[in-house]
């Protein structure tokens, strides 16, 4: 287990290697955005003052103040690598220590960000599952040093003798490209992945930081009368025709959706440029990235599961994509390991039969859940409307007439659980569990039965007395869960699955790994 001693830490049996001095300058530079509002407030402060040439006195002081502070954190801050773990010691008044178990290590990425890859920089971060996200992180030290703490951690696992220096991680000639993405299908990805989180984020700093503005940004009149000052009469938009107001409607829902798009292109630029999946005799190794570049190794057998997922647009044109579940969170967007953001069906199951788990046969081997479970769910649906409608209608005052449109928000419910249902599978075979589900977003989850450890049988009060049941199975990493079973169809695949996870020794698969 990861351990985190407080107070005094005796480093006196070896002294411990610090950052890279150049990691400074690069978290300084990267911490500026957080320092905006200490400037602020020491610019408004001096300007009260009446004395103008304070203020860069106080923006001075206030980056001083900031680059000291980092440099008491640098100086502090100790990494050790011992025989059994890597101990990470840190704090400037309250020193604290965290060890971490070779065998507890899930995964070790490598990024390098624009600033830190100029200066031939890397951060490497150690995860162990444990849900509170990096469990060690160190910003920053060179790439070389990254490649040999990865290396390191790795032979370490395997319980191999290694001496102080490892060589860094180069392409071996037996590693082999399971897939990869050129710049067509990065775009491609791109216009799949539409946003409008520009807007989100220009609106947020407007109302953050509309103070600093001389004037309302809200002001819809000072608006206007801008408008009006350069020759667009906003005041006779009303006289336009019809077929005007419908092009200047079109314009503006063209241009929305033009910048949706470019918004989804460039952010799939970014985070996916150079794609390139590779299996080595360690594991799946995944880079990617324009700028900020990750490098990303994460070893066959922890795969737990595989997910593949499409919608109903990609689908059409035969793309998918596909996730590993394990231990290891691949980024704090996205909590499964992505193998394949945008492939087809036939690359799907190469890589994921690379990590052990097949295909399945089709959905002749897939059963249907029982409807009676849908029809539960949209009876669950109803006292909550006829309260919110009789609320409305006594204490509101408001009429039957309107309320009773509220009704269709029921035959909504009923028509989502419909195509839920219809979408809805489950199974087993000899070796793995599926689980498709999702009527929009459509999601497969394949998982090896030795992989499941735990499962439990749910029922409802409703699910009770009508004889169904749902199976929740754990997962390291994850959970599956499949519902609408009968009852002793339920503890048939609880008693398969549990037969097969109680043939296996563990033991010896960890002694081969």
């Amino acid at each position: 287990m990861n351990q985190a001693i407080e107070g005094p830490i005796d480093v006196t049996e070896q002294e411990g290697e610090r950052l890279h001095i150049s990691g400074l300058f690069v978290a300084f530079i990267s911490g500026l955005p957080q320092l905006l509002f200490p400037l602020l407030a020491a610019v408004f402060g001096a300007r009260e003052s009446d004395n103008p040439a304070l203020i860069p006195i106080m923006i001075a002081v206030v980056l001083a103040l900031s680059l000291f502070f980092r440099w008491l954190t640098w100086l502090r801050f100790r990494y050790h690598v011992g025989d059994d773990d890597i101990r990470v010691e840190k704090g400037i008044l309250n020193r604290t220590a965290r060890s971490i178990p070779y065998e507890r290590i899930q995964d070790v990425s490598i990024q390098q960000k624009p600033l830190a890859r100029m200066l031939g920089l890397s951060e490497v971060k150690f995860e162990t599952g444990g849900g509170d996200g990096d469990d060690a992180k160190l910003s920053f030290v060179t790439l070389d040093e990254a490649n040999r703490l990865r290396a390191l951690v790795r032979s370490r696992k395997a319980g191999e003798a290694v001496a102080q220096d490892i060589p860094v991680m180069d392409e071996s000639e037996d590693a082999e490209t399971l897939f990869a993405m050129d710049g067509k299908r990065v775009f491609t990805l791109g216009l799949y992945s539409f946003s409008l989180v520009i807007f989100v984020v220009l609106g947020g700093f407007a109302q953050q930081f509309d103070f600093l503005l001389p004037f309302d940004f809200w002001d819809l009149k000072r608006w206007v009368g801008l408008a009006e000052d350069s020759g667009v009469r906003v005041s006779t938009l009303n006289g336009v025709s019809m077929a005007g107001q419908l092009t200047l409607a079109f314009g503006a829902f063209t241009s929305l959706i033009f910048i949706g798009f470019a918004t989804g292109v460039g952010r799939t630029f970014l985070r996916e440029n150079g794609f390139r999946l590779t299996q080595t005799p360690k594991g799946f190794r995944r880079r990617r990235g324009l700028f900020t570049l990750t490098d990303v190794v994460m070893p066959t057998h922890r795969v737990q599961a595989a997910v593949v997922q499409t919608g109903p647009i990609r689908k059409r044109s035969g793309w998918h994509s596909l996730k590993f579940v394990s231990l290891a969170q691949d980024s704090k967007e996205e909590s499964n390991y992505v193998a394949a953001p945008l492939a087809t069906l036939d690359e799907v199951w190469r890589i994921s039969q690379a990590a052990g788990i097949d295909a399945p046969d089709g959905d002749e081997a897939l059963s249907k859940g029982v409807v009676l479970h849908w029809m539960i769910q949209l009876a669950l649906f109803v006292p909550p409307l006829l309260i919110a409608m009789a609320t409305l209608l006594i204490f509101a005052d408001r009429p039957l007439a309107p309320l009773l449109f509220l009704l269709l928000l029921l035959v909504v419910a009923a028509c989502l659980f419909w195509c839920d249902w219809r979408k809805y599978r489950f199974g087993l075979d000899a070796q793995q569990l599926y689980l498709r589900r999702g009527w929009w977003q459509q999601k497969l989850t394949l998982a090896p039965q030795v992989k499941v450890q735990s499962i439990e049988i749910a029922q409802g009060p409703l699910a009770r007395r009508y004889g169904l049941a749902s199976l929740k199975f754990g997962i390291a990493g994850g959970t599956l869960e499949m519902v609408a079973l009968p009852l002793s169809t339920a503890r048939a695949i609880c008693k398969a699955v549990m037969e097969k996870v109680a043939a296996v020794d563990y033991s010896a698969i960890n002694q081969s790994r």
